[in-house]
């Protein structure tokens, strides 16, 4: 019974022993806590800011876990752009997460340009391993107010012989005088008609001023079912037209499936409809013939059937990407002309249009826009450029 005991006392010893020792073995092959580093983002200012990247442990450690890191130049440039530096993170015991800022320098004119990067590459890590050795930090610049173009080109007068200019837009504010422009918003019916691919906004992404330019930009960005985002500006119900010259200097976006515009609908679109209305297409660029641009007056014969004249002007070295032009109308009673740098290329007599009651002698307002994709220009490809812009210096009416 004594022996029993003793024997009985010594096992539970020995299995208390194997416990330990197998608990100790299974502490000493666990593995460290793998760590990974997050990529990070912060839109610039005008001031410096900070930029933070946040460094997470797949489960805490018993220990003080390290790493060192380094920074290094993309688009981003140091000192420029970022402060570049080196230094070492290092989390508590029992804890997941930390974080170090970099310091991002301010932009007082606030840059419209491609999105900057940098790197963060993590090295030297000390009780854990590394999930994730590198990190991007990405200083948002897509959306600034500031932007410059090249202004050469073709120009017109402020004044004309028998003239008065009665209205202009010369975009040299710093927002959009909305007691005359309207900013549509949306993709219509059936994108506007045109099953075109884009959705208008009124944010300062797609619209803007800038050096003395109405900017409108289009994106490739997801806005809920559409791929597309734009800006589609008139000035319905607020300044309306009959008859005079009218000049609109631009530089015109290019590329498959976009689709540039400077036009004019008439002011009773509402009650008479479209195309009994009128509409005269001032400019049209269809991206992929990025040196033609097409004029077209359309409306709706005796018949109420659509009808339309236009004719086409192209140039004879480069394209309307590369410079401004001046797209004009020369409109009166019964005859409306139609031209690039002041070359008619386009006459449309109330002769023509086989109509009793001509549209064209009615009231008309202004719509410019940058449609992306529709019936007429197809859809973008893996050739075309984002964003695409269309700069708009002055829009001029004289009578």
């Amino acid at each position: 019974m004594h022996y029993k005991n003793i024997t009985e006392s010594g096992l539970a010893i020995a299995f208390s022993v194997c416990l330990l020792y197998l608990f100790s073995c299974t502490k000493a092959s666990d593995p460290a806590p793998e760590l990974k580093i997050l990529n990070s983002s912060v839109v610039r200012s005008s001031s410096d800011s900070k930029i933070t990247f946040q460094l997470v442990l797949g489960k805490p450690a018993a220990k003080i876990v390290s790493v060192d890191y380094i920074l290094t130049d993309g688009t981003a440039i140091a000192p420029a752009d970022y402060v570049s530096e080196t230094g070492t993170i290092s989390i508590p015991e029992n804890q997941t997460q930390g974080s170090f800022d970099v310091v991002i320098k301010g932009n007082k004119l606030n840059t419209r340009q491609p999105n900057l990067q940098f790197t963060v590459s993590l090295s030297n890590p000390k009780n854990c391993t590394l999930n994730s050795s590198s990190a991007t930090g990405t200083i948002i610049t897509e959306d600034g107010t500031y932007l410059t173009t090249d202004n050469t080109g073709y120009s017109t007068p402020l004044s004309y012989p028998g003239y008065t200019l009665v209205w202009s837009d010369e975009f040299s504010g710093n927002s959009l005088d909305l007691k005359v422009w309207n900013q549509e918003i949306g993709n219509g019916s059936g994108g506007w008609g045109n099953n075109e691919l884009e959705y208008y906004t009124n944010s300062l992404k797609n619209s803007f001023l800038s050096n003395g330019n109405l900017i409108i930009e289009a994106r490739k960005e997801t806005i809920g079912a559409f791929n597309y985002s734009s800006c589609r500006m008139t000035t319905q119900d607020k300044k309306i037209f009959r008859y005079g010259r009218i000049d609109i200097r631009a530089k015109l976006p290019v590329g498959n499936g976009i689709w540039p515009a400077l036009w004019m609908l008439g002011s009773n679109i509402s009650t008479a409809g479209w195309p009994a209305c009128g509409e005269i297409d001032i400019m049209e660029l269809i991206g992929k013939t990025p040196a033609t641009v097409y004029g077209t007056l359309h409306w709706s014969n005796t018949a109420d059937i659509h009808a339309s004249k236009g004719a086409n002007y192209a140039l004879s070295s480069g394209d309307f990407s590369k410079q401004f032009h001046v797209f004009s109308i020369i409109w009166v009673q019964d005859n409306i002309q139609l031209f690039v740098d002041d070359q008619k290329y386009l006459e449309v007599p109330a002769t023509e249009l086989g109509v009793t009651n001509n549209p064209f002698n009615l009231n008309q307002f202004f719509i410019f826009n940058v449609a992306v994709g529709g019936n007429w220009p197809g859809s973008p490809d893996n050739t075309t450029e984002f964003p695409q812009r269309m700069f708009v210096d002055y829009v001029r009416v004289f009578q």
